[in-house]
């Protein structure tokens, strides 16, 4: 069971406060959900958890697990455990799904591990299966070419082999249709344990009922 705290963080971005003492504590094997309306934090607390260089925290904590994540690179931030999904994921020209994923398992390794390229593919293919992406997908670059909800999907491919202890979801509700919703819902709920959880951002109600909250934040 792995902890996250989050204890009075204040944050700014050019000068300009956003979040003014924001408190939230959450365990692997819960699922927390936030909404409210836009402009009032949300994408700005999940940016700042993994560490994106434009937000300033001006006080407070952010613990994994009792470790100092303010003090992390982003990167370390990602090795240790945390995992966001972008409410507007990134197109990568040049690289493969199946590139940038095996890329990011092998960071995840201690130095002198090999990543076994069966269980890869394995993984890779059982993954896009469940998820009901075109099987092409491994193939393609990154983000490029794909609709929204093929854009969102990727992000939860890239969930379900990395296995973080917690992820960050924005908005990965938005752009999807209704087969697509509860496609991604279900596999995201679906990954639920003892060693996963995560803080699902939304504005809409549809997206729980297939992410079963812990708990509900406004």
């Amino acid at each position: 069971m792995s902890k996250l705290q989050i204890i009075d963080l204040h944050v700014s971005i050019e000068g300009k406060e956003i979040l003014k003492g924001v408190n939230l504590e959450m365990n692997t094997n819960e699922f927390h959900v936030i909404m409210g309306p836009n402009g009032t934090g949300k994408s700005t607390l999940a940016a700042t958890i993994m560490g994106h260089y434009k937000y300033e925290v001006t006080k407070g904590q952010i613990l994994l697990d009792g470790e100092d994540v303010l003090s992390m690179s982003v990167d370390e931030r990602s090795r240790k455990g945390l995992f966001l999904a972008m409410q507007y994921p990134s197109e990568i020209e040049g690289v493969t799904n199946s590139e940038f994923i095996k890329t990011a398992m092998q960071a995840r390794l201690e130095e002198g591990q090999r990543i076994s390229l069966f269980k890869f593919i394995k993984a890779l293919e059982g993954a896009t299966s469940e998820l009901k992406m075109n099987p092409d997908l491994p193939h393609r670059y990154v983000n490029v070419g794909f609709s929204g909800g093929e854009k969102k999907s990727n992000e939860i491919l890239q969930l379900k082999i990395l296995k973080p202890k917690f992820a960050i979801l924005d908005e990965i509700d938005s752009g999807l249709d209704v087969d697509a919703l509860r496609i991604v819902g279900e596999n995201v709920n679906d990954m639920k344990s003892e060693n996963f959880g995560a803080l699902v951002i939304t504005h809409y109600e549809r997206l729980l009922d297939y992410i079963k909250p812990d708990f509900v934040h406004i």
